[in-house]
């Protein structure tokens, strides 16, 4: 690596250096005036710790499961499109860097190598974590088939981005005319349908693809359509209610991501972390409840963690590691983010994930959970 960053931020500082200006502006931006986007970090500074003291920590064990499945640390990696815009391995270079970290990884519908490659590399690691993230396209034999071949390629659940009927507005990529650069096309579709990024004069190409071919008529109803497909469980990503939620168990979701997809579709939306405890209260127990949306630090998956959530999703990070140094610079990531939860777990008197609790943190005015 020709830096040597030691946390999480200083990677974001470097990560320019090593993209291009349109790439750059695709990872990092969000939508309209990008409230959401920033108000997701303020979130986690405003919750605070409340430690305990003289608690043995000497036996440390960030492990947890998900859906059954054991791993090393209560992380996964979001979804995201485009890897390849970051480094030629993209998806591939995350997909190692997840799987030899013990960590979960959720494989965007738009990336830039195949589902089935993707898969190859998880294949290799016992304990691998995968799950297949999912768009509803208007031609449905098109979605059929993309399900099919993400249960035989061995994903272990369909997570369905329930948030994006059509695509928010992100200004800077309109101002850049967003399009995908020559050697780079979506690898999950092009081969069935020849589908790809148009190029659209004073628009995104994303959002000009996204009206053209995403299904905006998805409702409740259509999920069982979608769960007859496959017998792959169904997570859903983007829920920021509690009525949703409670809609979310009731239609057969096992699991629900908290989030507003990075403050990158409704502006104003409120927060990630902010929007936890209703939906934590509102599932009761009944499917697993997992948040993305400015994590940075360690401090911040104990906060999660303590309010309810049984997991973090991470993603920008992990493009400005593939940036500075591909997998390596992911896998680097990982381990920082590792180290802290180790410190934070004990610096907060828990030795076990399960042994995290509401008591840990404050809410956002200050008072106990």
């Amino acid at each position: 690596m020709t830096a040597n960053p030691i946390n999480l931020f200083e990677y974001e500082q470097l990560a320019p250096n090593h993209l291009s200006k349109m790439a750059l502006d695709y990872y990092s931006s969000g939508a309209w005036d990008e409230i959401t986007l920033r108000d997701n970090r303020a979130a986690f500074e405003r919750v605070k710790l409340r430690p305990r003291i003289l608690a043995d920590v000497s036996q440390l064990s960030l492990k947890t499961t998900i859906l059954g499945q054991t791993l090393e640390l209560p992380l996964l990696i979001a979804p995201m499109a485009f890897q390849c815009l970051a480094h030629p391995d993209g998806e591939l270079a995350t997909a190692m860097a997840a799987a030899s970290a013990g960590v979960g990884m959720v494989l965007s519908t738009m990336s830039t190598q195949s589902l089935e490659a993707v898969a190859d590399i998880g294949q290799k690691f016992p304990h691998s974590l995968q799950w297949f993230q999912l768009y509803i396209h208007k031609d449905r034999g098109l979605t059929r088939a993309l399900v099919e071949r993400a249960y035989s390629a061995g994903y272990k659940a369909l997570c369905l981005t329930v948030d994006a009927p059509v695509l928010g507005q992100r200004e800077r990529d309109r101002r850049n005319e967003f399009v995908l650069p020559t050697g780079l096309h979506l690898a999950n579709l092009v081969s069935m349908s020849g589908l790809n990024i148009p190029h659209a004069q004073g628009e995104s190409g994303l959002f000009t693809y996204f009206a053209q071919q995403l299904d905006p008529s998805l409702t409740w109803r259509d999920l069982d359509w979608l769960q007859s497909l496959s017998p792959l469980p169904l997570v859903l990503k983007g829920i920021l209610r509690g009525d949703d939620a409670e809609r979310a168990v009731e239609y057969g979701a096992k699991a629900i991501v908290v989030s507003n997809h990075g403050g990158r579709q409704l502006d104003s939306a409120i927060a990630s972390l902010d929007a936890l405890p209703e939906i934590v209260a509102a599932v009761d127990g009944k499917v697993e409840v997992l948040i993305d949306g400015g994590i940075r630090r360690g401090t911040d998956i104990l906060k999660a963690l303590a309010i309810g959530a049984k997991a973090v999703l991470i993603g920008r990070p992990i493009l400005w590691g593939l940036a500075l140094a591909g997998q390596a610079g992911v896998s680097h990531l990982l381990s920082l983010l590792e180290d802290e939860l180790r410190v934070a777990m004990s610096l907060s008197g828990v030795a076990q994930v399960r042994d995290i609790d509401p008591s840990l943190v404050t809410d956002i005015s200050g008072n106990r959970q």
